[in-house]
């Protein structure tokens, strides 16, 4: 957990300075809250992850001598293969697309969407790779 905490470190080191920079050459009071706002966040995601790293055994990627067969086998089953999200993606964008231009395409993208949905969460049920 160390790596992480510090490259939320540096993310603070880096954005709270270049707001002050921001500031400095535009004078933008929006641009210059979002930067100081993102160091902040930075700040408080470092300083937690480093604090909790202190206080529980280091994983093997936190360790020199580390293999990755004592890393934690269970992280989840992640499909290789899965066209899925693709289509969920472009439903959400549809329905994005909706907002803008009118509510029949909401509807279509709402329709779409769920369809994605109902594909992904029955992809190892039917087809090639039923169990």
């Amino acid at each position: 957990m160390k790596i992480e905490g510090w490259l939320f470190a540096l993310g603070a080191a880096f954005f709270i300075p270049l707001s002050a920079v921001y500031w400095w050459f535009s004078r933008d009071p929006v641009g210059t809250t979002a930067l100081a706002l993102s160091g902040g966040l930075a700040v408080i995601v470092g300083f937690y992850v480093l604090f909790t790293a202190k206080r529980v055994y280091p994983r093997p990627e936190d360790r020199m001598d580390g293999e990755i067969d004592q890393a934690d086998p269970e992280y989840g089953f992640f499909s290789p293969h899965s066209w899925w999200p693709l289509f969920i993606g472009l439903g959400a964008f549809i329905i994005a697309l909706g907002l803008i231009f009118a509510v029949w395409v909401i509807v279509l993208g709402v329709t779409a969407l769920l369809m994605a949905l109902v594909g992904w969460l029955f992809e190892y049920y039917r087809g090639e790779f039923a169990k």
